[in-house]
């Protein structure tokens, strides 16, 4: 009769050998790693933990230090073998060579089971980090999971904070999916690391996925994350989810805003020109939320108030700035400077300029503490060029020069402007040629500036010269060249260079792509929209809000649903975080194949969604009915809308 599964357990059992067992017998060695230390009594711990109180450590590590060969190592420590755990946490933490750790834990391993080699990796990976080997650091964390050691939170943070700190964001995500395979959940510190990592490499979507993440985990964010979240959804254009995360989430929280919560809103709202919608948020800021603002904020609501034509509210702003404790930057002054030109004031401008002049040449006076850059010169460059002063704009080049202040290509841009529009286009184009053979950074300002110039005056032949050169730039780099041509409209010049450095491999920045998805939508060259797209993925670059809507967009006109739907799903899955308008793009291919199954069941999922603008997104659906000849559900929807402001999608199912 065949044994049962319970009887063969339990002679297996008892065939196993027990503690006390010495040796094992030949029958059963397969059962056990032959490397592996019999195990030890408390007797024997207490011995072995007294020899190693005995061993001299500093002169063991000396002659470690100073051996060449894994025998020199060998020979060193063969009267402790087998060494104990202690004892070889006690080397590795004291060897300054992270490597020559490797050939000790190497050479040590057999000594020790398994887990007892949690805390010598650590010392090495900790190590490895400190000495800025991060190669060997990422395969000693490999080698841990390949050994049977589970890492714990501190490697992983140890690792992940290294390749944050080094800026290898990329790599160090990699090591997230492992992290959830080791059931090791990373904390607060890590991620927000990775968020300021994704953040300060302008790699903004990802840095939203990684918030979400985040809050996924169930981690509640602090000030920090939730500062780079906000700065994130603003570099994004998702201006209502910064402010519901600044006016609702935060102090749901019980997190407090402080002044550089509102800052990326600020000056995402005045990028936007909401300049008015700045101005009220700043005095919210002041008298309900009351965060002393910093000197970003200030800056940010002057020029808010120079853009709304209120130049005498800047000023009073600008001279109250010190009695609210802040002293006004460099950046304070251009700011007012472009403030005063804009409304006009010239003569309160020149005043300005002449008390940041004050501080250069050491004379004191009231702006002494702050001198003026390049910026200043060429915000005053600009505001003669306004007043038709185009000599004193000349001149002060020279000025500029003489206070070791250097031009740059926005001030040579901005002098070649104020001469093409007096008239004065040969002196412009001596002054351009003169930069081109003095090797001058050339910048697109610069280039589009003679372009135009050039076809202004009907010298189409100089314009076409000047095209020509940027398809084959010497000195100017095929990203800047490239992103000239696209801002200048030229399809095929910008779309062959990019071609070439594509194939090259010499496209890096993500912005490239983004105006030549700008310029082949504005042409409606579809397929070349979703090519640009394609292979910017290839190259691992998460795309941002407005990049996936105008996929999505180009798409739905080849009639390609489906990849839309594809990559709709993928990048939802990915962790990006999107705008109405890709979800309301969505919702419109959907209708266009007339699948109102799967329109129906997406805006009943972004019904519960409350980062949507649920009238707008039933408005969309509306609309799609209506276009589809289904009056009744329209109809059904607007009355919906009307008569109430909730609605329940199910209502019109």
């Amino acid at each position: 009769m065949p044994p049962t599964a319970a009887s063969a357990a339990t002679a297996a059992a008892a065939a196993l050998p027990s503690p006390s067992q010495r040796r094992v017998p030949a029958a059963k060695s397969v059962w056990l790693n032959p490397n592996l230390p019999p195990p030890q009594s408390a007797a024997e711990l207490q011995q072995r933990q007294h020899e190693d109180r005995t061993i001299d450590v500093s002169a063991l590590v000396s002659a470690l230090s100073v051996s060449r060969t894994l025998a020199d190592l060998a020979a060193a420590l063969a009267p402790h073998r087998p060494v104990s755990a202690r004892l070889l946490g006690a080397l590795l933490s004291r060897l300054s060579d992270p490597r020559r750790g490797v050939a000790l834990l190497d050479l040590l391993a057999p000594d020790l089971p398994a887990p007892a080699l949690l805390i010598p990796y650590n010392l090495l990976l900790r190590s490895a980090c400190r000495a800025g080997d991060l190669r060997l650091a990422s395969g000693l964390l490999l080698e841990m999971r390949d050994r049977g050691v589970a890492p714990d939170a501190f490697s992983y943070s140890t690792l992940l904070a290294a390749l944050t700190r080094a800026g290898h964001l990329d790599h160090a995500l990699t090591f997230l999916p492992l992290m959830e395979d080791d059931a090791v959940a990373p904390d607060l510190i890590l991620f927000s690391n990775l968020i300021h990592l994704a953040l300060r490499g302008g790699d903004a979507p990802k840095a939203l996925a990684l918030f979400s993440r985040l809050r996924g985990a169930g981690i509640r964010p602090d000030l920090k994350a939730y500062n780079a979240a906000v700065a994130a959804y603003c570099k994004s254009d998702l201006l209502r989810d910064a402010k519901r995360l600044l006016l609702h989430d935060m102090p749901a929280d019980g997190v407090a805003p402080d002044a550089e919560s509102y800052s990326p809103i600020l000056a995402a709202l005045a990028r936007r020109g909401r300049h008015l919608a700045a101005v009220s948020l700043f005095s919210h800021m002041r008298a309900v939320a009351r965060v002393k603002p910093d000197l970003s904020v200030f800056n940010i609501v002057l020029n808010a108030y120079g853009q709304l034509d209120l130049a005498r509210e800047a000023d009073r702003l600008f001279w109250n700035m010190r009695r609210a404790g802040v002293a006004p930057s460099v950046v304070t002054y251009n700011t007012m400077l472009r403030v005063y030109g804009d409304a006009g004031l010239f003569g309160e401008a020149v005043h300005l300029f002449d008390l940041m002049r004050s501080a250069s040449d050491g004379t004191g006076g009231a702006g002494s503490s702050v001198k003026p850059n390049v910026v200043t010169y060429n915000t005053m460059i600009a505001i003669y060029g306004k007043s038709l002063e185009d000599e004193k704009a000349g001149s002060l080049v020279q000025d500029m020069q003489a206070n070791g202040v250097q031009p740059n290509a926005i001030t040579y841009s901005t002098i070649l402007s104020i001469w093409v529009k007096a008239g004065k286009l040969d002196r412009a184009a001596k002054l351009f040629e003169k930069l081109r053979e003095a090797g001058t950074e050339i910048d697109p300002v610069l280039y589009q500036t003679m372009v135009v110039a050039y076809e202004r005056a009907g010298l189409v032949s100089q314009a076409k010269r000047l095209l020509h050169d940027l398809k084959e730039p010497e000195g100017i780099p095929k990203e800047t060249a490239i992103r000239i041509l696209a801002s200048a409209g030229r399809v095929e010049e910008a779309a062959w260079l990019f071609r070439r450095a594509a194939n090259a491999g010499e496209i890096k920045d993500s912005s490239v792509h983004r105006a030549m998805m700008d310029l082949f939508a504005k042409n409606r060259r579809h397929r070349n929209v979703v090519e640009v797209f394609d292979e910017m993925r290839k190259l691992g670059q998460l795309p941002d809000s407005e990049m996936i809507a105008t996929t999505m967009n180009a798409c739905g006109k080849l009639k390609e649903f489906d990849k839309a739907a594809a990559l709709y799903q993928a990048m939802r899955e990915e962790g990006c975080v999107f705008s109405d308008r890709v979800h309301f793009q969505m919702i419109s291919l959907l209708g266009a194949q007339k699948d109102f199954k799967a329109l129906e069941t997406l805006v009943g999922e972004l019904s519960h969604d409350p980062s949507i603008d649920k009238r707008e997104l039933y408005l969309v659906a509306a609309g799609i009915y209506e276009r589809a000849d289904k009056f009744d559900k329209a109809s059904q929807i607007i009355s919906q809308i009307r008569s109430s402001n909730g609605f329940d999608v199910r209502k019109f199912r």
